[in-house]
């Protein structure tokens, strides 16, 4: 299974692109995602989107807003102009939520799925795509 949820902030202003002969929108961003248990390591993921939600992301988030992306991981590969094979790896983007404003720990989240479905409700806190989970009582748990 590749499956990836990060939850960070953007780096810089999303850069959109069409893409040649086929006209779908490639949108790439970098996410700054602070290490869980050394405060002053941040890592930088690359992300990628497509279509609707590349020009989603690119209308309504700017620099230093949060966002978590579920999405999978790809890598790939191209040759420089130098003539060295460079190595690559980007989160493709399945869905995304908004997580807050710039600077600011508040939560006015909204979620758009990869699928093009309709935006979703407010929500109290970002669910991060497992809305539909049952919760698990305790008693079942087998130890």
């Amino acid at each position: 299974m590749n499956k990836v949820i990060l939850i960070g902030r953007l780096t810089k202003d999303p850069e959109l692109r069409y893409a040649a002969g086929s006209g779908t929108a490639v949108c790439r961003f970098t996410v700054a995602i602070n290490r869980q248990f050394k405060k002053d390591e941040t890592d930088f993921i690359n992300c990628v989107a497509f279509g609707k939600t590349g020009e989603t992301i690119t209308q309504y988030l700017t620099k230093g807003r949060q966002i978590a992306v579920t999405g999978s991981i790809r890598t790939g590969s191209y040759d420089a102009q130098d003539g060295t094979k460079r190595y690559t790896t980007d989160v493709a983007v399945e869905s995304f939520e908004f997580i807050g404003s710039a600077g600011e720990g508040g939560n006015n989240s909204y979620s758009r799925n990869s699928d093009n479905s309709t935006w979703g409700a407010p929500a109290e806190s970002p669910d991060m795509g497992f809305g539909d989970m049952t919760p698990v009582d305790d008693g079942d748990m087998p130890f």
